[in-house]
């Protein structure tokens, strides 16, 4: 696939996320459409997917590394050390999957072997074709070689760091009394929130945490909500209406 194309697939399928109920599953499943209409296996769309989820733990756990390290030594009266311990499991869990899978045997059964017993109904029949196709996407996202892991999950911090860094901004430009280092340690606490889709896009839930934070740190709650609302607008809801062009592209195969 070109490289726009990815781009396109990954600016619907973050629209699709953040403004529909479990929006990260409906995403998942249209970005796995979307490889598979542009010539991918269903196995390869698959693995595209986990591997995208992993990196994106991976990376958010890089970013706790860097960051919570300073904060733990700079903010005042300490940090709270269970985000960190939380995101430290994380990062244990992605790289069991990811071992655990480049140890099993490289096998790719394509479907029941001949003879095979396939009574049970269609639920049954379904349910292991789902199975059989999640254990592929496993293998082969965890056969990658480990530059390509370091290069996702690279990408995936960064990301991570701008979204940060466009929290910054805004507190910046609304002259908020909130030091980086404090800054740095609401954002990363709001992280474990953010990771529980309880809302489209998390609204209301990041947003009150992010107030909160921001208010506790000296700010007033007027300048620490114009500050979330600039956030949320640039980070978060700008990209709805650019997804759904990115999307109504790709429905005209123009990428």
């Amino acid at each position: 696939m070109r490289r726009s194309r990815v781009v396109a697939i990954s600016l619907a399928g973050t629209a699709l996320s953040i403004s529909l109920p479990a929006g990260a599953a409906v995403s998942t499943g249209y970005a796995i459409r979307e490889y598979e209409r542009a010539g991918a296996s269903r196995e390869v769309a698959a693995a595209s997917a986990v591997v995208s989820g992993l990196a994106s733990i991976g990376g958010l756990a890089l970013l706790y590394v860097g960051g919570g390290a300073v904060v733990l030594t700079r903010a005042p009266g300490g940090w709270d050390w269970r985000a960190l311990a939380v995101v430290a499991v994380l990062g244990v869990l992605v790289a069991l999957v990811v071992l655990v899978g480049r140890r099993r045997p490289r096998r790719r059964p394509v479907g029941a072997a001949p003879g095979a017993d396939v009574s049970g109904g269609a639920v049954r029949r379904r349910a292991r074709a789902l199975l059989l196709s999640a254990r592929q996407a496993w293998w082969v996202g965890a056969s990658l070689r480990v530059r390509d892991w370091v290069g996702a999950v690279g990408y995936a911090a960064v990301k991570w760091a701008a979204d940060l860094l466009c929290l910054a901004a805004a507190a910046q430009a609304l002259r908020l009394p909130v030091g980086v280092t404090a800054l740095a340690g609401i954002y990363l606490g709001v992280q474990i929130v953010r990771q529980v889709p309880l809302t489209p896009g998390g609204v209301g839930v990041i947003d009150t945490a992010l107030v909160a934070g921001l208010t506790a740190s000296g700010a007033t709650a007027v300048s620490a909500a114009a500050a979330v609302l600039v956030y949320r607008v640039l980070s978060c809801w700008l990209l709805i209406p650019v997804g759904g062009v990115a999307g109504l592209v790709l429905r005209g195969d123009r990428v």
